[in-house]
């Protein structure tokens, strides 16, 4: 038997109509509501990463791509490998 969700659709309608940083404000929020469990060693870890890499954005050392023209070079190599031979 399927459990009764007690979100609506109009609920669902309303956050989704949200701006985008709201949305991930919120997808943050209830992901972390989800996650029990935290290894503060992997924390400490991925602290340390995303500290390396915004320093590296400032400084010109990288530079960042628009998120759809990765997604589309990826998925263009994902079908080019999945073509038959």
């Amino acid at each position: 038997m399927m459990r009764r969700m007690s979100i609506t659709a109009e609920q669902v309608a309303e956050v989704l109509a949200l701006p985008e940083q709201d949305r991930a404000f919120l997808v943050r929020q209830l992901i972390a509501s989800l996650d029990h469990a935290v290894d503060d060693a992997a924390e400490a870890q991925w602290e340390e990463v995303i500290a390396r890499r915004s320093r590296e954005i400032e400084s010109g050392e990288v530079c960042c791509r628009p998120v759809e023209e990765t997604v589309r070079e990826i998925r263009g190599k994902l079908d080019a490998h999945s073509q038959p031979s």
